[in-house]
């Protein structure tokens, strides 16, 4: 153990558990640093807050093999990317998701991974990693998704039986990028009027309406939407009240929210090591803050 660090760590055991709870909660090392330096009168390196974190990687691990029950009605997933340090420079990886519901609304933040990219072969890790836990699918009515092909592949052959969902923020950002400024506001205005409609049989009708209106002008834009419909109305098959929860990837959108935040301050992660000890406690914060708190809409079902 460096001389620093041991020398430390005897003076002070409390603040070395004050450096990991401050890196867990996303201040960089080299600001953890600083406030120790103020509360206490001695510098204290990065390289010290990075050695006092490392006891940290066999909890990560641990995270990662817990069984989970074959319990879960609804699946959210869904990527965030994040800059990590390379000897070659800075290179983003994909943190790719799963985040799970229960019938009556207890929701946990499963999984992650780390990947390169968000392949089909990639998000197979993830789900194979899910099912090999305990995660079978029994239960499992919906699986919802952004909509990228590699997911959508990877949903089909590991959970085949399941319902999935495309989420139509997505589907919405990614029809409008295609329009022009004039047209922006009719196009939403249709598209909206497909996913907002009573029932299935009106989402049809309107989706036939917005193809009649706009193929002339965005026929690759329309024929993909069509294409990509089917996955786009899986959630009329549920309760009403539940539509507008099962037509969106929203609820882990926010959980990157907190990511997003809480690792801004470090501008990037050292190595990928970091990338998992951090993404861990956020995700066990959140964790432990649902452990008594349902998602209030689906007790509705219950």
């Amino acid at each position: 153990m460096p001389q620093a660090l041991e020398r430390f760590q005897r003076r002070a055991p409390e603040v070395a558990l004050l450096i990991r709870e401050a890196f867990l909660r996303g201040i960089s090392t080299r600001q953890v640093g600083r406030v120790v330096a103020l509360l206490t009168g001695e510098a204290v390196s990065a390289q010290t807050v990075s050695q006092l974190t490392r006891d940290l990687d066999e909890v990560v691990r641990q995270f990662h093999r817990v069984p989970l029950k074959d319990e879960w009605a609804y699946l959210f997933l869904d990527g965030v990317s994040l800059r990590v340090r390379r000897p070659g420079g800075q290179k983003r990886v994909q943190l790719l998701v799963a985040y799970g519901v229960r019938p009556a609304g207890r929701r946990h933040l499963l999984a992650f991974l780390r990947s390169s990219g968000e392949s089909q072969q990639a998000w197979e890790g993830l789900l194979e990693d899910l099912y090999r836990r305990g995660l079978v699918g029994e239960q499992l009515q919906l699986i919802l998704s952004d909509g990228c092909a590699g997911l959508a592949a990877a949903i089909a052959t590991v959970y085949p039986r399941a319902l999935h969902q495309r989420c139509w923020v997505h589907k919405m950002r990614n029809i409008l990028e295609k329009v022009r400024k004039c047209d922006y506001d009719a196009v939403k205005q249709d598209a909206q009027a497909i996913y907002r409609a009573e029932s299935r049989r009106q989402a049809e009708a309107a989706f036939r309406h917005f193809r009649r209106r706009w193929e002339g002008a965005y026929a690759s834009m329309v024929r993909q939407l069509e294409r990509d419909l089917p996955e786009l109305l899986s959630f009329f098959s549920f309760p009403r009240h539940l539509w507008k929860k099962l037509r969106t990837t929203n609820v882990i959108e926010r959980c990157f929210v907190e990511v997003r935040r809480r690792t801004r301050p470090m501008v990037c992660f050292v190595n990928v090591k970091s990338v998992d000890r951090i993404i861990y406690s956020i995700f066990q914060r959140f964790n432990l803050e649902w452990k008594n708190r349902t998602l209030r809409v689906f007790t509705q079902a219950a």
